[in-house]
């Protein structure tokens, strides 16, 4: 294999127009897409037109004239085509951490008679965090367990279970059909963390049956940093459910003013303060380029780049330590890869320093990620070569490369 073989296979690729719609930097291989995507072109001039003509002219006429009212449940439409939900299921607001505190806690709310919520362990912590924190304002049982035992663990007394799709470590993917109708089957709610998913794998809630879902927008819908996030709740569970923080924007008729909350019935009771119209204005600038491209296209690719990755590493870099961490299953993963080294936070820092980026997760995880709107398998290739020169000369022992940054 040699990088002829790369570029046969981007010959054929159907995306590889997307790339220039990025504005990423000359020189730079950016394989941290799954942790903050780059900026798309079109978001430059979306945002200034926010700022310069809606907010600078329009003042707060532009809450109906710009259309900045509806852009929760506008942008939320657009993530539903995305991820095979009805429009009208989805809403953009606040962080992930946030929504699925709201959606944990609307489960626990559809499930009256049931106080336990089930997660594994491994997953992202804030997920785990926030469990906890709602448990103990609920009164509620967090029920941590191994990923295999996920499904015996829960009992008359689950009232959701609470799954990322895609392990923010090692890209494992859950079975999302097979979970969601298991844990149906005991009378418990099904609520994914679609962080790794949404943008990167084609998928269908609607067609899994899904109870309720969280994701991000800055990962692989490349909404910018803290973009926000969104959160879906099947139809047949809107005029039921109830968020905890009932804030205005959740209300039935928000500029009645009534003095009392009376929650809407549909997914703006998933809506608490104020719509952050800046973040969103970039956002949907993501979505818009998202959906020019066919979900399924975007996942083969993907896979594809993983692949190669995952071959060239293991043999262009033998013998230096590098051990992958996941699945090798296409089938049964995500689209970011880890290796594991004892020196794995100095790897990253020396490949950064050579214009590869990725990023590090404790205690020794060097993971990358494909997203593959503006990544070639040439990309794959050239990154793999200075991964391989950085393994034989031990750059990473660098004394430069010991110091922990605040974000690893």
């Amino acid at each position: 294999m040699d990088r002829r073989h790369a570029e046969t296979l981007d010959a054929a690729d159907t995306l590889a127009s997307f790339r220039d719609a990025f504005d990423l930097p000359p020189g730079v291989i950016y394989l941290d897409g799954n942790s903050l995507g780059p900026l798309p072109r079109a978001a430059s001039a979306r945002v200034e037109r926010a700022v310069r003509e809606e907010w600078g002219q329009g003042l707060i006429t532009s809450w109906n004239a710009a259309g900045w009212i509806e852009a929760p449940q506008r942008l939320g439409a657009k993530i539903a085509a995305l991820s095979g939900a009805k429009s009208r299921e989805v809403v953009v607001a606040d962080s992930t951490s946030v929504n699925l505190f709201k959606l944990a806690a609307g489960a626990l709310s559809l499930r009256p008679g049931r106080r336990t919520i089930v997660i594994e362990s491994g997953n992202f912590p804030t997920d785990v965090y926030v469990l906890e924190g709602l448990c103990g304002l609920a009164g509620a049982t967090l029920k941590v367990v191994d990923p295999d035992a996920v499904l015996d663990a829960v009992d008359d007394d689950t009232a959701v279970v609470v799954l990322t799709h895609v392990n923010y470590k090692t890209a494992r993917r859950w079975d999302m059909a097979t979970v969601t109708a298991a844990v149906q089957a005991k009378g418990a709610l099904m609520l994914w963390d679609l962080c790794h998913t949404t943008g990167a794998l084609a998928c269908d809630l609607n067609g899994v049956g899904a109870d309720l879902a969280v994701g991000c927008g800055y990962k692989y819908l490349n909404g910018g940093p803290g973009a926000p996030a969104f959160a879906f709740v099947a139809e047949r569970h809107l005029s039921a459910i109830r968020s905890p923080l009932s804030g205005w924007m959740g209300h039935a008729q928000p500029f009645a003013f009534e003095e009392r909350y009376r929650p809407s019935a549909d997914i703006r009771g998933m809506l608490c303060g104020t719509p952050p119209i800046l973040g969103m204005t970039a956002l949907e600038a993501g979505l818009d380029l998202q959906l020019e491209a066919d979900p399924q296209a975007i996942e083969a690719k993907g896979l594809s780049l993983c692949r190669l990755f995952i071959d060239l590493v293991e043999s262009r870099c033998a013998g230096h330590g590098l051990t992958l961490t996941g699945p090798r299953e296409m089938r049964q993963r995500g689209l970011h890869v880890s290796f594991a080294h004892p020196k794995g936070y100095g790897v990253v820092q020396a490949l950064i320093a050579r214009g590869v980026i990725g990023d590090f997760r404790e205690p020794d995880i060097a993971r990358f990620g494909f997203s593959p709107l503006y990544l070639s398998h040439a990309d794959v290739w050239d990154a793999v070569e200075i991964l391989r020169d950085v393994m034989e000369t031990r750059a990473y022992a660098a004394a430069e490369f010991a110091t922990r940054a605040a974000v690893t």
